[in-house]
């Protein structure tokens, strides 16, 4: 066996790819900025849609369908530009909320390993937010609403149904034999959009940990072979496999992480020794 085949086995690491949701995960809920986002897409729904009642349970009931609110508004009719959207709930947040976390930055240095981000939101607010904690070095690339959805940033007049689907009908009998109408929108918690960021990103989520503050986006994630980080709860349920009440908690809570960095540093200086000692015989 070639002494880089030895090299290859010792040094091969139980994981080789982080992968982070972004809000309420590297940031905690309590910083307030989600309650914001929630205001604004509540605002959204009412100056831009012209949508009058139920407004805040509206948006509950589509966030728990369709896995966002902008998903389920498409998925029922309703015609707007993405980018508009986006503008108007994420450009108009008080990033100052956000505090830079130099705590979360080395231990996001510390660990020589890919990090990746995967968010439901739009690219400007994931570099917002990851200027505002002062990670935005830290990680290799962002998977964002661009990634899934490239083609979808203007309006698309062929998107819209000619009826709004009643979706308040729907939830006060889920169980009829009424058909739910399928959104455009690629997004977590669904399979879908973890398979095409596997396939973009070149994951293997059997060696990926995913971090995550939805116990839905982390069971979908069970489900297709990744390992799950619950954050903001440390009570492990179902398709959950470690869980953290703070992204500050993986150092303690995961010690292999840097365990494994520990070996690949004494393996690697092990081996430069052995081709130095070599070549001067």
């Amino acid at each position: 066996m070639e002494n880089g085949d030895e090299f290859n086995q010792i040094s091969d690491a139980k994981y080789e790819c982080l992968l982070f949701d972004l809000d309420d995960t590297l940031y905690p809920f309590n910083s307030g900025l989600a309650k914001e986002i929630t205001k604004n897409i509540q605002e959204y729904m009412i100056e831009k849609l012209g949508m009058e009642e139920n407004v805040p349970e509206l948006c509950i009931s589509l966030y728990k369908i369709y896995g966002t609110t902008m998903a389920g508004l498409k998925a029922i009719g309703y015609n707007f530009d993405y980018d508009d959207f986006h503008s108007f709930v994420h450009g108009r947040l008080p990033y100052d909320m956000l505090k830079p976390d130099p705590l979360l930055r080395n231990l996001l240095h510390s660990l020589p390993i890919r990090k990746l981000i995967f968010t439901n939101g739009d690219m400007a607010h994931a570099n917002r937010a990851l200027k505002r904690l002062g990670l935005e070095d830290c990680f290799e690339g962002i998977l964002c609403f661009e990634t899934l959805n490239p083609d979808k940033g203007t309006v698309d007049e062929e998107e819209a149904g000619s009826v709004i689907f009643d979706i308040n009908q729907y939830m006060s009998n889920p169980n009829s034999d009424i058909d739910l109408p399928k959104t455009p929108v690629v997004c977590k918690p669904f399979e879908e959009a973890f398979k095409q960021v596997f396939e973009m990103a070149n994951i293997n989520p059997k060696k990926t940990l995913f971090f995550d503050d939805s116990v839905r986006n982390l069971q979908t994630g069970k489900l297709v072979g990744l390992h799950t980080v619950l954050i903001g709860n440390s009570q492990r349920i179902k398709g959950v496999d470690h869980a953290f009440e703070s992204i500050h908690n993986i150092k303690e809570g995961l010690p292999e992480l840097w365990e494994d960095m520990e070996k690949l540093k004494s393996v690697t200086y092990s081996r430069k020794v052995a081709i130095e000692t070599s070549v001067r015989a």
